[in-house]
């Protein structure tokens, strides 16, 4: 009682790879980094290839992205969002039956089996979803609007895997569909969704941009895009500098250079798409039979749309928009861990007294602010300088760095603490220290 359990950096599964210079593949050749959320994930031990657009995910990461689902939860709930988990085998028959098991082509991961029925590796759940939904058929309008989401792995066969999860085979994604009673009240769930998707992205401090986007293979009439700029980005946009208008260039009839609403110049930009809204209209209701009790008792087609965010691409381009090129900055939000504890090094003359005097802070910051408790990792690597760890803890992006150097020995003890996000170092007593993490984020 009274102690928090530690958690040792040296006990930690991250194995660091801060020297490597290239990707090592699963064929074990060295490879070129493409980008600098790959190179960052893995020379920091977040990911580990598997094989071409395939990572095992690292217990930070997990983390990362376990906070990340967390946020999502709360932002669908809070649309009246209910949590659903569709199988990631989809039977082919469904996707001839909407047109687009040929449309997919070479995209979708296909296998038989022993039977000789042909399924799909889900990359997305619009036929899986309207077959759930039509095989209740005493739906009633009054149980309208419903709106089913999951957080699930996704495959996509891609024939380049690159820029490690920016653009990987298999992925986390969170998609959403909804059902309503008639065109006007779809179009009202989709403006709600897209407001909470611009609350996701501003909680986590994202500098996000939304456009207009075309339907492409999931279809429908109207389409948007969340998009993250960033040099690496495999999306055109062209954006009004007064933020009147912003679309994908592929939406674009012709070399479109100044805003239909103010005529101002357009500027480019190229972005990483991380979410995706899409207004279906009946395409898939009218293909299952997807129908309500409209109120004078007929069968009616629900109106759909469905909405994508992507869990693993969120976490990597934010790395490669918020990093530097050698230092990982995480949405605070989400970071894998909000503490870094520094004892005094193996053999210094702070050695005994700094460190009974850290590991009391740590007591007292976990009594304190309990919802840290389990966020705070020590680097008990005390045979390596203060400065090294320091070094270590800023390439891996802990908000808060809190050491116990030469100050520690004052009266009172006083701490050196980083706290990263604001680029400044405090010197704080005990109380100091608590009242600055008090404002640390957890989901």
């Amino acid at each position: 009682p009274g102690r928090a359990k530690r958690l040792l950096l040296s006990q930690l599964f991250q194995p660091f790879n801060l020297q490597a210079g290239g990707e090592v593949g699963c064929d074990g050749r060295a490879g070129e980094f493409s980008c600098r959320s790959q190179k960052l994930m893995l020379q920091a031990g977040l990911i580990h290839p598997a094989s071409p657009g395939c990572y095992h995910y690292l217990p930070p990461t997990v983390r990362a992205m376990e906070k990340l689902i967390r946020v999502m939860d709360e932002e669908m709930q809070a649309v009246g969002g209910q949590k659903v988990n569709m199988p990631s085998l989809s039977s082919a028959e469904l996707w001839q039956a909407s047109g687009r098991w040929d449309k997919m082509g070479m995209e979708l991961f296909r296998l038989e089996d022993r039977h000789g029925k042909g399924y799909c590796l889900g990359p997305t759940h619009e036929e899986a979803v309207t077959e759930l939904v039509a095989a209740h058929s005493n739906l009633s309008y009054k149980q309208l609007p419903l709106r089913l989401y999951q957080i699930t792995r996704k495959f996509r066969d891609e024939p380049k895997p690159r820029f490690g999860l920016l653009r990987s085979r298999e992925f986390y994604m969170k998609d959403m569909y909804t059902f309503d009673a008639s065109e006007e009240a779809a179009r009202q769930t989709y403006k709600l969704v897209c407001g909470a998707y611009r609350s996701l992205f501003n909680r986590l401090g994202l500098p996000f941009v939304e456009v207009q986007a075309a339907t492409g293979n999931i279809g429908g009439t109207m389409s948007h895009e969340f998009q993250l700029p960033a040099d690496v980005g495999e999306d055109r946009l062209v954006l009004c500098p007064d933020g009147h208008f912003a679309a994908n260039v592929e939406t674009l009839n012709g070399e479109q250079t100044s805003c239909p609403t103010c005529g101002e110049k357009l500027t480019q930009t190229r972005g990483i798409e991380v979410g995706h809204t899409f207004y279906l209209g009946t395409k898939y209701s009218s293909v299952s039979n997807a129908v309500f009790c409209s109120p004078e008792n007929k069968p009616q087609l629900a109106e759909m749309g469905c909405y994508g965010l992507g869990v693993t691409r969120i976490l990597a381009a934010s790395i490669e928009v918020l990093s530097t090129e050698d230092n990982i900055r995480w949405p605070s939000l989400i970071t894998p861990y909000q503490l870094c504890f520094i004892p005094p090094k193996r053999g210094s003359k702070e050695e005994e007294e700094g460190a009974a005097l850290l590991d009391g802070l740590y007591n007292d910051v976990a009594k304190a602010l309990p919802r840290l408790a389990g966020d705070s990792v020590l680097d008990d690597r005390t045979q390596l300088t203060i400065g090294k760890r320091l070094k270590d803890a800023n390439k891996l992006g802990y908000p808060y760095v809190i050491v116990a150097g030469k100050r520690v020995c004052e009266d009172p003890p006083v701490f050196e603490v980083w706290n990263q996000n604001a680029g400044e170092v405090l010197f704080l007593t005990k109380e100091g220290v608590i009242e600055l993490l008090s404002k640390a984020q957890v989901p």
